[in-house]
């Protein structure tokens, strides 16, 4: 195993300052436009010198991200408010140093002297230029607060003893029809991101993009992503530019160990990317994630042929009808995990007239986990209910759609945010249900500071809001999220020994459903 320096650095995703949000080239044309509005009110002395080298600072700066990494939105009103400020601040500063003009006495008997030559510098009176630096300091701020509401993403260093490795496949189920089309030749299709324990990376590595395996993809995904929940898309142009913390590819770790598997399914118009925090802090414990994207369902999926599928399911309004339809989603995702459980089973067999994956051999399928969030989560109820090859279930606050039976008999954690009025009434009784239900032992731990989207990559990128995404920090969500879940699954998976029950306790309100009917 090998362990990450700390403090390394790798690629571009420690491109911007921490806690800024903005990357040095942006810090520079921050300073120059505050520098910029600032130089009328220096010393006279000051005033040039300041003036001329923000401006240049500033042009330089917009000019080389203009043609390196391009500007993001975030930055067009530091430039404007440069832009506005740079005509007060320069133009008495290039009448004083031009050509001389002479001065021409009224009287001639005064003409023998000799003429005036400096150029007199008018500046606008202190309590009108008020107003208007004010303006443009007020439009220059707008960026910094912009850029810390919708940032660039940094994925938070995986805590692991390994480095992290990623790769894309798509597989088709070759006796399952497309359910969302008409062509009975078309076979149901799905794209799976694995996360794996990888060997040593070196320093320097190019990390692997967010949202897909090129920029292009990242782009289309994340345009679907906003279109799906109305945003415009450029609030989120800076999430397609983002770098993980894993490397497409990478060797898988040495050693000969078997990994346990766990399976992700996201939430409702989700992709399978949305957890990749969560998926590299597993992968850095020894886990294989394999997360999927569920065709027409997910915002938006690009196959290996570069046909882009767009999601098609969408909330009718009806409460009665949208739950039919949940519940169908449901099945289908369902399915679709079954049929990837099956793949990874022949993905760890060699094949002897084929090519060895590198995977071949690595992957412990008696030890294989089913999570999801939203309606991902009621799908890996249902995957679980239907296949009892899989050894347990996390449900990332999902509401469990579909039928409540046959009972599950795996031990099951369900995490959830608090209840508020917003909650819909028929949730955690349904759920409750579910795991009382159980014949293993089955925990439900209410986060603390939690909402919906904490369990999801949502507070990397989205306004610390607490409504939206929760109260505990942009880094903070994801690492309690994967805190407990890895209790969970180092318990149950590798039977570890420990208080599970006290582990998970420390992250929020417990309750635990043993088989017996206990609590």
């Amino acid at each position: 195993m090998w362990r990450r320096p700390p403090g390394a650095e790798h690629g571009r995703v420690n491109e911007t300052i921490a806690g800024l949000y903005l990357s040095p080239l942006e810090l520079l044309a921050l300073l120059g436009a505050v520098a910029l509005v600032s130089a009328r009110w220096l010393p006279a002395a000051a005033r040039p010198p300041v003036a001329f080298a923000a401006a240049s600072v500033l042009a330089a700066s917009a000019l080389v991200l203009g043609v390196t990494s391009g500007i993001r939105w975030q930055m067009w009103p530091v430039l404007a408010g440069g832009a506005v400020a740079s005509p007060f601040a320069l133009a008495p500063l290039l009448r004083a140093s031009g050509p001389p003009r002479p001065f021409r006495h009224r009287r001639a008997d005064r003409a023998d002297r000799t003429p005036h030559t400096a150029r007199p510098v008018r500046r606008a009176r202190w309590w009108l230029a008020l107003p208007g630096s004010a303006a443009c300091l007020g439009l220059v701020a707008t960026g910094p607060v912009a850029a810390w509401a919708f940032p660039v993403p940094v994925f938070p260093e995986p805590t692991g003893d390994y480095a992290v490795g990623t790769r894309v496949v798509q597989w088709t189920d070759p006796g399952r029809p497309e359910t969302f089309t008409a062509d009975p030749h078309d076979l149901r299709t799905v794209v799976v991101q694995l996360w794996y324990p990888a060997r040593e990376i070196p320093a320097g590595t190019r990390r692997a993009p967010y949202l897909g395996r090129t920029e292009h993809e990242a782009r289309t995904v994340s345009h679907a992503l906003a279109r799906g929940v109305g945003l415009p898309d450029f609030l989120v142009d800076g999430v397609p530019r983002a770098r993980t913390r894993s490397v497409f590819d990478a060797p898988v770790a040495g050693g000969g160990g078997r990994f346990p598997v766990v399976l992700f399914s996201p939430g409702s118009g989700g992709v399978r990317t949305q957890n990749t925090a969560w998926a590299e802090e597993l992968a850095s414990h020894g886990y294989v994630v394999a997360a999927l994207d569920h065709p027409y369902d997910s915002a938006a999926v690009v196959l290996a042929d570069g046909r882009t599928i767009e999601g098609v399911t969408a909330s009718s309004g009806d409460r009665d009808e949208d739950a039919e339809l949940a519940a169908r989603w449901t099945a289908v995702r369902a399915a679709d995990l079954g049929f990837v459980r099956t793949r990874l089973e022949r993905v760890d067999r060699p094949d002897p007239g084929g090519s060895a994956d590198p995977l071949t051999g690595r992957l412990d399928t008696g030890r294989i986990a089913v999570a999801g969030h939203s309606l991902g989560g009621a799908a890996a109820l249902q995957a679980a209910r239907q296949d009892r090859r899989f050894a347990a279930v996390i449900d990332l606050d999902g509401y469990p759609h579909g039928p409540a039976s046959p009972a599950l008999a795996q031990p099951t954690l369900a995490l959830t945010q608090a209840v508020t009025p917003e909650t819909d009434p028929r949730y955690l009784p349904r759920l409750t249900e579910a795991l009382r239900r159980s014949t293993a032992t089955s925990y439900r731990l209410t986060v603390t500071g939690a909402a919906h989207l904490t369990f999801m990559d949502g507070p990397l990128y989205l306004p610390p809001v607490p409504s939206l995404v929760g109260s505990l920090g942009r880094t903070g969500s994801p690492r309690v999220v994967a805190a407990a879940t890895l209790a969970f699954l180092d318990a149950t998976l590798r039977r570890e020994p420990g208080d599970l029950s006290g582990a998970l306790s420390a992250y929020g309100e417990l309750s635990v459903y043993a088989p017996d009917g206990g609590r």
